[in-house]
């Protein structure tokens, strides 16, 4: 992490700059206008290219000011993120791949001396420079290519998976269903074992489904119908496919309609036996018909 926190104070500005005074006359309304206070202790320096990047989101911009002003070694977790903001593991995940995509971010996965896998997160306030201070330097020499498969042809890359149907309204309990459902098929076939990032990326796709009345149950089967019989090399690419060219018409509207009417329970003026109806008087077998 890159936090700086230094006890040297900038610059004093002048009190007869225009940043310091509310506009007047033409420009008097309309524009923010900055009452500012001047940080000795417990802040953090942000480059406006990330306060004011244009192709990241609102929710990517402030998670990467949250990440750049915590200590180093602080847990970024998509967890440790969920369990402290309100926007769920989902949301959490897209806007670290925003960072990430960005430059803001470096995540890798590093084996620990005792043989555990971890993920190492590098937080950078500037994307594209090379090397951090206190942060490994890059390698001078290139990274060994990977060998070659039988008959000499090199390993194809992953593709991007595609994009898949979003909910209308992306309720909290409609992903978190969703995300279950996906988990949990990899009990329906083993072949369908889904990363955590592949199951982000899904959990809208199967949520579409929810809120379009599938209920999570039947979403299993309706996946994994008729697969093919050799091995899925990309199980979240198939997947992906299926939730979109599969997805279910919305449910047509239907008002709702109102309940029948229950009167209160009258006792008969007459026979003094209880009946209801909206008013006191006599029952049906003491009404005389006309």
């Amino acid at each position: 992490m890159d936090t700086r926190d230094t006890s040297a104070l900038p610059p004093a500005t002048s009190r007869n700059s225009a940043k310091n005074h509310p506009p007047r006359g033409r420009n008097a309304v309309g524009g923010v206008v900055h009452d500012n206070v001047r940080h000795a202790t417990r802040f953090t320096v942000i480059g406006n290219h990330l306060a004011q990047h244009a192709e990241l989101s609102l929710l990517a911009i402030g998670l990467a000011v949250h990440i750049q002003s915590l200590p180093t070694g602080a847990p970024v977790g998509i967890k440790a993120l969920s369990a402290r903001f309100p926007e769920g593991t989902t949301r959490i995940a897209a806007a670290l791949r925003e960072l990430e995509s960005h430059g803001y971010l470096r995540r890798t996965r590093e084996r620990t001396a005792s043989g555990q896998v971890v993920t190492r997160t590098v937080s950078c306030n500037q994307p594209g420079r090379t090397g951090a201070p206190n942060g490994p330097k890059p390698r001078s020499t290139p990274e060994p290519k990977p060998p070659p498969r039988r008959g000499g042809t090199p390993p194809k890359r992953q593709r991007a998976l595609l994009p898949v149907p979003q909910p209308a309204y992306p309720a909290p309990d409609l992903l978190v269903t969703a995300i279950g459902v996906l988990a949990g098929l990899r009990s329906e076939d083993e072949r369908l074992y889904l990363s955590a990032e592949d199951v982000d990326h899904l959990a809208p796709g199967v949520a579409a489904w929810l809120e379009r009345g599938v209920p999570a149950e039947a979403v299993p089967r309706i996946l994994t119908h008729d697969l093919p019989r050799e091995p899925l090399q990309r199980p979240a690419a198939l997947l992906a496919h299926r939730l979109t060219t599969q997805l279910p018409p919305p449910l047509p509207f239907r008002p709702r309609e109102k309940p029948p009417t229950r009167h209160p329970l009258q006792n008969c003026d007459t026979c003094d036996r209880a009946y209801r109806a909206p008013e006191p008087g006599t029952c049906s077998g003491c009404t005389p018909t006309t």
